[in-house]
């Protein structure tokens, strides 16, 4: 059932202006919030596809240690696929986030959602917090990768925010140009994609007359390089178990804050 100490301080998560990266206040502290960060991709695409790609991890690394200082968080959470190699991180990989936690404020807590590209990420990344892909409560933000259904902890808090999806819209202009942008996801959770499930029952707001659904945040990726879901393009199939159904009004922004509306009709 909900906790009510939670409900009654309602959750704020806040889109960073001009970033993959969103903001939460939580037991009074600055929580920072990115979602496939994807390290090591560049080698997966070599070792994978046969691809060379010269390595992003400097300016990966750079970009989030710049959010790191310019907010100064108490605590990061990393929506799952800190990693991309879905077994043992290769060299380059463990290379990558090692420098990356040396380099972290001291203070700093960090909690890693395992995704499903995080292989054994708890058998060796000593420096963090790792929690099942299921996800957590924290407070009144839930926290889960978004390739498995999330834990019912997770869904009555009041907003749940996840990763996995890398979102993305195709834009179009009038002279049959486009170009792809990543997005951000945001709308009330739907309740009829959930009733079904017995391991949802319970739920505050399944029940009649219950509370709203919590509203959900789908983050975009960190990793620009990854593609992802275009979740304007018809035919596209979402990756997590409960889109789109799940959200089914839900709203499509771009990283500078642009409103764009309903996602299935942008």
């Amino acid at each position: 059932m909900a906790d009510d100490s939670r409900r009654s301080t309602p959750a704020h998560v806040e889109p960073v202006p001009g970033e993959p990266a969103a903001t939460a206040t939580i037991a009074g502290e600055r929580t920072l919030l990115v979602a496939d960060y994807h390290a090591g991709y560049e080698a997966g695409l070599r070792y994978e596809r046969g691809v060379d790609v010269p390595s992003h991890a400097p300016d990966r690394r750079e970009r989030l240690l710049e959010l790191v200082e310019r907010l100064a968080p108490s605590r990061l959470v990393v929506l799952g696929d800190l990693m991309h190699s879905i077994g043992d991180p290769g060299g380059a990989e463990r290379g990558e986030l090692e420098v990356l936690f040396e380099r972290l404020p001291d203070a700093i807590d960090v909690t890693v959602v395992k995704g499903n590209h995080d292989g054994g990420i708890e058998d060796w990344l000593g420096d963090a917090t790792v929690v099942p892909g299921e996800g957590i409560a924290l407070g009144d933000v839930g926290i889960c990768h978004g390739h498995t259904w999330p834990a019912p902890a997770v869904l009555e808090c009041g907003v749940v925010c996840i990763g996995h999806e890398h979102p993305c819209v195709r834009l179009e202009d009038e002279i049959g140009g486009s170009r792809v942008e990543r997005a951000w996801l945001r709308g009330r959770l739907d309740p009829p994609v959930f009733n079904d499930r017995s391991a949802y029952d319970g739920l505050s707001w399944l029940a009649e007359n219950g509370p709203e659904p919590p509203r959900l945040v789908v983050v975009p990726a960190f990793n620009d390089l990854v593609g992802g879901t275009w979740i304007n393009v018809s035919g596209q199939s979402f990756l997590a178990p409960f889109l789109p159904d799940g959200l089914a009004d839900g709203e499509a922004y771009l990283l500078d804050g642009t409103r764009l509306g309903p996602y299935r009709s942008v």
